[in-house]
Formats: structure tokens, C-alpha cells, sequence
């Protein structure tokens, strides 16, 4: 099979779409760096925050963990 694609051309095909998919890939590694820097930037936040100031906006510690995924990830 190999040798077909390489008679007909086809191993060049097949390696610029192999490109198209490593290109995703990497894209898809960078955009969860990026969700998980937000992730990590809320949770710091929020966590310097104290008691009274998380009352003010309608938290407590215990949901600052879901509220820094939903900022970096959307709703669950």
C-alpha cells in the first residue's frame, strides 16, 4: 500500500493533511495552557479574597474551585 501512495503520489498527500492534524493538536495543547493560566490566575483571586468579600459576591471557599473551572471552561 505504501508503495502505491508513493507511485501515485499519495505519501505527499497524506503527509501535508498529517500537518493539518498536528496543527490542531498543538493548537488544542495551547488553548488548555491558556484555560488552565485562567484557572489557576481566578482560583490565586478569588482565594486572596476574604470571607466578607466573598459574601459581597455571593461565594464561600467552597465554590471558588467551580467558579474558577466555569470561568476557564464555561458551565458543566
Amino acid at each position: 500500500m505504501a508503495v502505491l501512495d508513493l507511485i501515485h503520489g499519495g505519501m505527499h498527500r497524506n503527509h501535508v493533511a498529517g500537518n493539518g492534524g498536528i496543527a490542531k493538536f498543538v493548537a488544542n495543547i495551547r488553548e488548555n495552557m491558556a484555560r488552565r493560566a485562567v484557572y489557576r490566575q481566578t482560583l490565586r483571586e478569588l482565594g486572596e479574597l476574604s470571607n466578607r468579600d466573598l459574601a459581597d459576591l455571593g461565594l464561600n471557599r467552597g465554590s471558588i474551585r467551580s467558579v474558577a473551572y466555569e470561568a476557564a471552561w464555561g458551565s458543566k
